[in-house]
């Protein structure tokens, strides 16, 4: 899948800056899908002709004898988009709809080391944008919209290489026992609740945050500061779960539901265990060898009664 502009670039005519209106003429008039040109100077691109702007001035009153017979640049854009090829798909999308009205369908030329190296159309720009941002969907969690299991392991070999790096590990405990009592609908609505809280102050730090599946989320931190994140969270939890609950299991902490072997017991109120990993004092090979210490990590943060932070030991 492309990604960057030059892996969609295509090849155009170019014409020298000294050139006369007459040879633009000639080169429109024998490709009539031709939509512009690049005006360069020893290969470098300075102006952009579009078949539009050139024929809207010679088709006025005068326009012919005045133009046709003089040099190119009179009619040529010289604020034409020029971009490097190795620039986002993305973010030339953006560059090329910041532009006037009027300009909003011409080429963007694409450049390497500073030399014409072709240009985009506008139509399959979108085109190329779409297919990225179908993709980039197709990895994100449908429930939470959330980075999925590809993202989250790419995001893992990525930061196992830096200095410095926090993996949190976030998990509902017991939600199966909500799901069971509430049905999946209520469980649905308190996972997007989740999502947001975690959202609201991961994400909007910076920070990368993923969905494993289910009730386990992880965020990825590029430093060891996530006490104070931790401690939201946490806080901001509690406050959330209060408004997923009936009064009577609010007041009595628990919900009556049956277990794998059909035994009614007590469950507790869902909670949220914070397991967090960090590199500070322990070195990690691979990212095998973290995710393994991390579940250990997680499991005993788990063992302990209601919302809880362990952090790195076992």
């Amino acid at each position: 899948m492309a990604s960057i502009i030059g892996d969609i670039v295509e090849s155009v005519p170019c014409i020298s800056q000294h050139a006369k209106s007459k040879e633009v003429d000639k080169i429109f008039s024998g490709n009539p899908k031709l939509q512009g040109l690049v005006v360069t100077n020893k290969q470098i691109p300075i102006a952009l002709i579009t078949r539009t702007h050139f024929y809207q001035n010679i088709g006025t009153l005068y326009g012919y004898n005045l133009y046709m017979g003089r040099a190119i640049h009179l009619l040529a854009k010289d604020e034409a988009l020029i971009v490097d090829y190795k620039q986002p798909i993305t973010e030339v999308s953006k560059l090329a709809m910041q532009r006037q009205e009027e300009d909003l369908y011409d080429y963007v030329i694409v450049t390497k080391e500073n030399k014409l190296l072709g240009i985009v159309s506008i139509q399959k720009l979108l085109m190329k944008l779409v297919e990225i941002q179908v993709e980039f969907a197709s990895f994100l969690n449908p429930l939470s919209g959330l980075p999925g299991n590809h993202m989250i392991e790419g995001k893992l070999n990525e930061i196992i290489m830096q200095k410095k790096f926090s993996i949190i590990y976030f998990d509902l405990d017991n939600f199966k026992a909500y799901n069971d009592t509430y049905g999946f609908k209520k469980g649905d609505e308190l996972i997007k609740s989740t999502t947001t809280l975690l959202t609201n102050t991961i994400v909007k730090n910076g920070y990368f945050l993923g969905h494993i599946g289910g009730d386990d989320f992880i965020a990825i931190l590029e430093h060891y500061d996530y006490q104070q994140s931790c401690q939201e969270i946490l806080e901001g939890f509690d406050q959330i779960i209060n408004h997923f609950y009936k009064p009577e299991h609010l007041s009595q902490q628990f919900v009556l539901t049956e277990n794998r072997q059909g035994i009614k017991e007590k469950i507790p109120l869902v909670s949220l265990s914070v397991a967090i990993v960090t590199n500070q004092n322990q070195k990690f090979k691979n990212v095998g060898e973290l995710v393994e210490y991390a579940a250990v990590v997680k499991k005993r943060c788990k063992m302990v009664k209601g919302s809880c932070c362990l952090v790195n030991t076992y």
